[in-house]
């Protein structure tokens, strides 16, 4: 069995149930749900996508494939009922998800995935002699508006038991150079950057501005100085630190503090835009 990771903007009481039950009848255990909220959902998958990747690496033994689902479909309309859905392997483990370029560019760029396999639903269904899906069924599945409840299992079970799914190789497409943007804050109020130290100007002892809100709403600039890591920033004061995820990505830091709630950050926004 595959341990299975679920990271999907869709995580209301109703849909976890939903999902943790169909994955259960079709692997024989829920997945761990995953909630991609907050007001940048892209960003956070993302990051945390390549952490969950980077997770399974260094192990000191072979180790077990995982399986990591993904839902985070853009909702521009570009698509006829949404954007497709994808696999690609890294190493033993498999990944599926929505063909989302903003939430595949961490693993682009830090794990070399360039390509992946993107799949037409209605061209899956009807290759999948090994089911007993009726027509009206595969019709559901196809114009369902949950393809990531009633599809994208299947893909991953049929990939995962090495069925001959029809699909495309296609380039990950190379999202545009952003600042370093916050993906994710942690339980301790740490906010957690996209960009490895080098590519955002840290060097030790040097301070870095970060542009921020005052409670009265008034944006200003705090120049925060560089630490090597977290026991190195006094108590109580910012700082900036080489931080545990993606490959030792900048991390904004209050040590015994929240450094989301004292400059008023939230995920999305990007703190060194100046630099």
């Amino acid at each position: 069995m595959y341990p299975i990771t679920y990271l999907t903007d869709c995580f209301d009481a109703n849909a976890r149930a939903r999902l943790s039950t169909r994955i259960g009848a079709l692997f024989g255990q829920s997945p761990t749900i995953v909630a991609a909220d907050g007001p940048d959902p892209e960003a956070f998958a993302a990051l945390t996508l390549l952490d969950c990747l980077r997770s399974t690496e260094s192990l000191g033994e072979d180790g077990h494939p995982t399986i990591t689902l993904l839902n985070i479909a853009p909702r521009d309309g570009a698509w006829p009922n949404g954007v497709p859905f994808c696999y690609f392997w890294f190493g033993r483990h498999l990944v599926a998800g929505t063909f989302n370029p903003r939430a595949l560019a961490l693993v682009r760029r830090e794990l070399d995935v360039q390509k992946v396999f993107v799949t037409d639903i209605r061209e899956v269904l009807a290759a999948a002699s090994w089911t007993n899906l009726t027509s009206a069924e595969a019709d559901r599945i196809a114009d369902t508006q949950f393809r990531s409840l009633w599809y994208l299992p299947l893909l991953a079970k049929w990939i995962a038991d090495d069925r001959s799914v029809p699909s495309t190789p296609t380039v990950v497409p190379l999202t545009p150079d952003e600042p370093p943007t916050i993906s994710v804050i942690d339980n301790f109020g740490n906010c957690k950057l996209d960009h490895h130290p080098s590519t955002a100007g840290f060097a030790l002892g040097a301070t870095l501005p970060i542009t921020h809100r005052t409670p009265d709403g008034t944006t200003i600039v705090t120049n925060v100085r560089c630490y090597p890591h977290l026991t190195a920033v006094p108590r109580n004061a910012p700082g900036l630190i080489p931080g545990s995820s993606g490959t030792g990505y900048l991390e904004l830091v209050i040590r015994g503090g929240s450094a989301a709630k004292y400059f008023d950050l939230r995920p999305g926004d990007s703190p060194l835009h100046g630099v």
